[in-house]
């Protein structure tokens, strides 16, 4: 074991079991994985991606480019890193090799969103962004204090003195009167991982990993938090940096911070014999503390001189320091051994290597909405340079390393002037040092992609001068941690390859998440039957009585057809078919989109929006209309009905409702204002029933005995208002199937009511309840099209035949223009149509090609010209045959003619004819 007594912050008094690979390890609440994997030497069973070398653990947060665990219990969820795995009992997790598998288990846990505003936002609670977060709250600001640890004071260790007193101590006192604070929202274990335009930022919340049932039983397990601030501070510290050398993937090769955090935070030596090579001061508080932990410590410094304060330090310690000093490689079979000291590569004994290089600002967010980073060679970095509006960078995220430097502008950029108060450390100068001499094949620049100083080579050998390019070439900074330890190295490295300055190089742009985020979290609620809301009609229960099968039309759950035993689809529609032609159908309608349009100017709206003039339409009819978007091309139709002269009803395709109310709402808010009309969505709260065939009239009559349902008194494209049991009830002649019809509009909390009443009168006739795929059948039958099935964007009114639906008097609406454009106005343009197999038995396939047809049955040589499509195709009752519409190349010119269609290898004849192929004259829909 590598636990040291009285190190680290986790509660010793309780202990948790956590098993690995199949092993059990037992660790406490406060570890993590990692931790507790290295508290008994031990480490994940993983591999690199590529090559299969065995991999460790190398930092312990994270920048960690190697650990990945995939997790079996208590959630199930792939490649998580083990050293921000919080380690609660019963958790189960195994070694992955850089990939990881979906699991096979649902997951359970709870996920959700909350909206949270403020005047400020503070990304990070280290020493700067906690004093920042202070300061503005002591002005009476509204702060959300966000940081991805799971407790607050960043890489403090508690060995730094803050205001004379231990630096932890300072940081429970802060964090005491920002939890006091009414004003303040401190959310711990949050990471701040995208930030976009105009304050806003999104932040994961990790509610329940500290807990050992993942909070399946309580709440949700994380949450994503959409951050609003007027002010955002960046106090998201830095990255070590490690630096390549010569195998530098074997286990026992950590950074040097992370080794100093693994045992102030947990308590655990992560080696007993340790080398220490770095080109910075910071190693060397790692090296001073793991040999006051027990750790027998050498310091292998790359810069010319040691530093003097911190030579002296290891010199009352005995621990050796040498300078002007390269490390060239490692050696060891499964994990470090020993490392290869100088130009001789004298093997030196370690059971741990930790590297500095230096400190990378950890400037995503800033970069996020597009801040600037400019290279400092004072600390080989990439820092913040122009400033963003509402974004400051403090800390470390700004490339200030000094604890009193930090302090000190923290409290100052607030303006504050009681900001606590550390000792000034000297610092000597970071010596820019990317890698070492050694193999470049074996100089390993991402770890976890297994990508080397050669792949560099060769990107830059294949003409690869950008670094962007070289990323996506070499994979470089593409896994997991995107980068964090090996995307400002591949900069230095490319750069000296390509002889230029690596400020002239740049980095490559960091783009949202900052870390992983599950797809589960991003989902929040809107999982399963949530992840598109479900909407179902009033009827919805007696259909699944009846044994409909359902469809999915927009959200809508819509009864398709309803088969009888031993019935398929195609039985069952032909069935249904039948009785709407003969007898009597009913079918549920209510998820027609219905929008409401009141108000002084709601003709002059419709006019505008319509192709068809509507302002002419008299209180009581009803009127077929299409909408076109700018381009002249068909966005959507149905029919509109005038209650009053301010008062219009207009009905919209089921999938198209809201789309269409956002059209009109669009046109009525920014292009005219100045027309007085209201929009109101109603379609939930009307049902509406289609009672359609030669019986229809009977079966509407007999429920409605106030009603005259006669031809002469209630005529097509008419409607009228009766009552059932004094409930108001709205009934319009309106056919969609060609026949006789009547939709029954009623308030949806009494349409199961009145179907049921529908049903119980046709009874006598053999009424037959229909479904959607009957009713495509029907209106295919008359040319009716489907608006996104028989058009595609592409088609105007005039290609549907609807030329009669556009207005000649109108002097403009939407789409107008467009209809003069030669290429609207084209003979060739694709026309709709309908499409007879000759052989009177083929169902021609959705989709289908259409081609020239040729008498052998053969295709015409590549490339095959195309002259259409099929749009719709059915088995028809009526026809006793199948049948199809298409949109095909000059259609109404081809009427007659005989064209191809590709089917299961062979060419179909099929004849071009007229859209209407069922009672071409109307008469049995005019009743």
């Amino acid at each position: 074991m590598s636990r040291i007594e009285g190190y680290g912050r986790i509660d010793r008094s309780r202990h948790v079991t956590v098993t690995v690979d199949g092993a059990a390890y037992t660790g406490h609440p406060g570890d993590s994985l990692a931790s507790v994997l290295l508290a008994h030497d031990a480490r994940p069973a993983n591999t690199g991606v590529k090559l299969g070398r065995p991999r460790g653990i190398g930092a312990s947060w994270t920048e960690d480019p190697t650990g990945l665990v995939q997790v079996e219990e208590p959630f199930p969820e792939p490649m998580l890193l083990a050293t921000t795995l919080e380690a609660t009992d019963g958790l189960v997790a195994r070694g992955v090799n850089g990939q990881g598998r979906l699991s096979e288990i649902p997951d359970l846990a709870r996920y959700d969103r909350l909206h949270t505003h403020g005047d400020v936002l503070v990304i990070g609670a280290g020493p700067a962004g906690l004093v920042a977060a202070r300061t503005a709250a002591r002005r009476g600001e509204d702060v959300v204090l966000v940081d991805d640890r799971p407790t607050a004071g960043g890489t403090l260790t508690g060995t730094e003195t803050i205001d004379g007193r231990p630096s932890l101590e300072v940081v429970d006192e802060i964090v005491a009167e920002l939890r006091a604070s009414p004003n303040v929202t401190h959310l711990q274990r949050t990471t701040a991982f995208g930030h976009y335009d105009d304050g806003f930022v999104l932040a994961l919340e990790r509610r329940t990993s500290h807990t050992d049932d993942g909070g399946l039983a309580r709440r949700s397990r994380q949450r994503v938090h959409r951050i609003r601030a007027g002010r955002i501070v960046v106090a998201a510290g830095a990255v070590e940096r490690p630096i390549v050398l010569e195998d530098n993937d074997r286990p026992g090769i950590m950074l040097a911070a992370s080794a100093r955090d693994f045992l102030h935070r947990y308590g655990v030596l992560a080696g007993r014999e340790v080398v220490v090579f770095t080109s910075d001061d910071a190693a060397y508080a790692a090296a001073v503390d793991l040999h006051d932990a027990g750790a027998t410590v050498q310091v292998l410094d790359a810069r010319p001189t040691a530093p003097a304060v911190w030579s002296r330090r290891c010199a009352d310690r005995g621990i050796a320091v040498t300078a002007n000093t390269h490390v060239h490689g490692t050696r060891g079979p499964d994990r470090i051994t020993a490392a290869l000291v100088g130009p001789e590569r004298r093997e030196v004994p370690c059971d741990l290597l930790l590297t500095s290089g230096g400190w990378n600002p950890t400037a995503h967010l800033f970069s996020h909405v597009g801040g600037r980073l400019a290279y400092d060679p004072s600390l080989g970095a990439f820092r913040p340079a122009a400033p963003r509006p509402g974004v400051e960078v403090i800390g470390a995220a700004d490339g200030t390393f000094g604890l009193a430097d930090i302090l000190r502008r923290a409290g100052g950029a607030g303006g504050a002037d009681d900001a606590p108060h550390a000792d000034d450390e000297p610092r000597d100068p970071t010596a820019v040092l990317w890698r070492t001499e050694g193999d470049p094949a074996r100089q390993f620049v991402d770890i976890q992609r297994d990508a080397t100083v050669a792949d560099i080579a060769r990107a830059v050998g294949a003409g690869m001068t950008s670094v962007e390019h070289v990323k996506r070439y070499t994979t470089i900074g593409t896994a997991h941690d995107q980068g964090k330890t090996s995307g400002v190295i591949a900069s230095g490295i490319t750069a000296e390859l390509l002889g230029l300055p690596v400020e002239d190089l740049g980095t490559t742009t960091f783009r949202p998440p900052y870390t992983p985020v599950a797809f589960a979290a991003l989902a929040g609620r809107e999982r399963g039957d949530l992840f598109d809301p479900v909407r179902t009609t009033p009827i919805h229960d007696w259909h699944v009585a009846a044994g409909a099968e359902f469809e999915d039309v927009g959200q809508w759950k819509r009864a398709g057809h309803y088969p009888h035993p031993g019935e398929n689809m195609t039985d069952a529609v032909l069935r249904e078919c039948a009785a709407v032609r003969t007898s009597v159908g009913i079918m549920d309608a209510s998820t027609l989109g219905k929008i409401d349009v009141r108000g002084p100017d709601a003709a002059v709206l419709l006019d505008r929006l319509y192709t068809n003039m509507m302002s002419s339409l008299k209180v009581g009819r009803v009127r077929y209309g299409v909408m076109c978007g700018n381009d002249g091309m068909v966005f959507d139709d149905g029919t509109v009905l005038r209650l009053a002269d301010d008062r219009f009803l207009v009905t919209t395709t089921t999938g198209n409702a809201a789309a269409v109310l956002d059209w009109m709402e669009e046109w009525l808010q920014t292009e005219w204002p100045e027309l007085r009309v209201r929009l109101t969505s109603v379609t939930e709260q009307w049902s509406i029933v289609a009672v359609a065939g030669p019986r229809s009239r009977d079966v509407v009559g007999a429920v409605f005995a106030d009603l005259d349902v006669s031809n002469g008194t209630f005529g097509f494209m008419t409607w009228q208002d009766t009552a059932l049991d004094g409930v108001p009830v709205r009934v319009a002649r309106i056919s969609f199937s060609g026949e006789l019809a009547f939709e029954v509009s009623v308030s949806a909390w009494y349409a199961a009511a009145v179907w049921a009443r529908l049903l119980e009168a046709g009874r006598a006739h053999g009424i037959t309840p229909y479904g959607t795929e009957t009713m495509h059948v029907l209106r295919a039958e008359k040319g009716y099209p489907i608006i996104g099935q028989d058009t595609d964007g592409t088609v105007s009114p005039h290609d549907l035949g609807m030329a009669w639906a556009v207005s000649k008097k109108k002097p403009d609406f939407v789409g107008r223009r467009s209809f003069s454009r030669a290429q609207n106005q084209d003979p060739r343009r694709k026309q709709l149509v309908s499409l007879l197999p000759t052989d009177a038995a083929t169902k021609l396939p959705e989709g289908s090609q259409i081609v020239r047809f040729a008498d052998d049955g053969r295709l015409p040589a590549p490339p095959v010209p195309m002259l259409g499509h099929v749009t719709s195709s059915y088995h028809s009752a009526a026809l006793d045959r199948p049948f199809a519409l298409a949109l095909v190349k000059g259609g109404r010119e081809r009427i007659g003619e005989v064209v191809g269609v590709p089917v299961a290898g062979e060419l179909v004849a099929a004849l071009i004819g007229e859209t209407v192929l069922v009672d071409p004259e109307g008469a049995r829909r005019d009743g």
